[in-house]
Order: structure tokens, then C-alpha cells, then sequence
């Protein structure tokens, strides 16, 4: 089929502030988008989907039904650097491994895991 995932869109209230963002939790690049009124982020290794973030007037008004997983080795380092950023913390979870679910700065939740140590 050949189909692959070109970008994760995000609607936002200001496109360039949750890009910046976004490239901060990620140690990655935001640029403008070309022939849209958005913005892009670009992983370093270019390895993962573009996040595209398209301003629209409206604002969230329910939970997502999706979200991103970012997974840490580093769990308490990368929390307190994505609060730095302006992320918000909403539930900490310890059963089955420990996350925590986040806001961005516009409120979309997302969630950072932390990997499990490797079986010796």
C-alpha cells in the first residue's frame, strides 16, 4: 500500500508558541510552514512524522482522542524540563509502570512514560 504518516496535525490558538514548545520537549527545530499560515516541527533525525500546528479561531473544548506518548529513561530530569517549557502536570500514575498525563501549553494532553529498566 505504501501509505506512512507525514505529519501529526495539531489545531492551535497560536500555531508559533505551541511549535516553539513542541521543539523544545523534543530537542527540536520549529520553522514556518510554507504554503500553509502554521508551523513545523522537525525531529533532528528527521526519523518520526513532521507535527504540523494550523492556527484555527476556536478553542479545545474536550479531552483529546488521541495523544503523544513520549518515553524517558530520564523521567524526572525530562518532567521538570517540559514544566520549565510550560507544560502542566493534571494525574501521576504508578500502576504498570510510572507516567505522568500533561498539558501543553494550550491543553492538549500528551503523556511522559518512563522506560522500564532492561531485564538483566
Amino acid at each position: 500500500m505504501g501509505l506512512h504518516v507525514g505529519a501529526v496535525t495539531f489545531d492551535a490558538g497560536d500555531a508559533s508558541r505551541l511549535s516553539t514548545f513542541w521543539a523544545g520537549a523534543l530537542g527540536a527545530t520549529a520553522r514556518p510552514a510554507r504554503q500553509l499560515p502554521g508551523a513545523f516541527v522537525v525531529e533532528p533525525s528527521a526519523a518520526g512524522p513532521l507535527m504540523l500546528f494550523l492556527p484555527v479561531p476556536e478553542p479545545k473544548t474536550a479531552k483529546n482522542r488521541c495523544h503523544l506518548d513520549l518515553h524517558t529513561a530520564d523521567y524526572a530530569a525530562d518532567l521538570a524540563r517540559l514544566e520549565s517549557l510550560g507544560a502542566a502536570v493534571v494525574a501521576h500514575h504508578d500502576e504498570a509502570g510510572r507516567w505522568v498525563v500533561l498539558h501543553d501549553p494550550e491543553g492538549n494532553e500528551f503523556c511522559l512514560v518512563e522506560d522500564a529498566e532492561p531485564a538483566e
